[in-house]
């Protein structure tokens, strides 16, 4: 292992994987929403990436633990029983394995992602 292992998000040359939430999780707008994931661990445990999300509101229902950077727009996170977080840039946080709730993005949001899967 050396330097040339070591994953600059700002050099990465990853491909954007845009894609919507299931029609069924979408509640509020077209949230499209474009992931650069630059790192897969070889056990397949781990990922990090950047994500980038457009105005809406959709379902969310964590099965992976996320930490999470904003780094620009804002978002709310609301869990199951309505309590609310908004996040904005500088925010940073951990969402655990087991939540559900909803995501909205209020302006574009772009964020730094770090999860992790436990396994079964």
């Amino acid at each position: 292992m050396n330097i040339q292992n070591i994953v600059d998000f700002s050099q990465a040359k990853t491909e954007p994987d845009r894609y919507r939430p299931a029609a069924e999780k979408i509640l509020k707008g077209d949230p499209e929403q474009t992931i650069y994931n630059h790192y897969n661990s070889p056990c397949g445990q781990m990922s990090a990436g950047v994500w980038e999300g457009e105005v809406g509101q959709w379902k969310v229902n964590y099965s992976e633990h996320e930490y999470c950077e904003i780094v620009q727009g804002v978002s709310v996170l609301r869990d199951a029983d309505g309590n609310a977080k908004t996040l904005r840039a500088g925010d940073r946080f951990v969402i655990p394995a087991g939540f559900t709730g909803t995501w909205e993005v209020l302006e574009t949001c772009r964020k730094i992602y770090v999860v992790f899967e436990e396994k079964a």
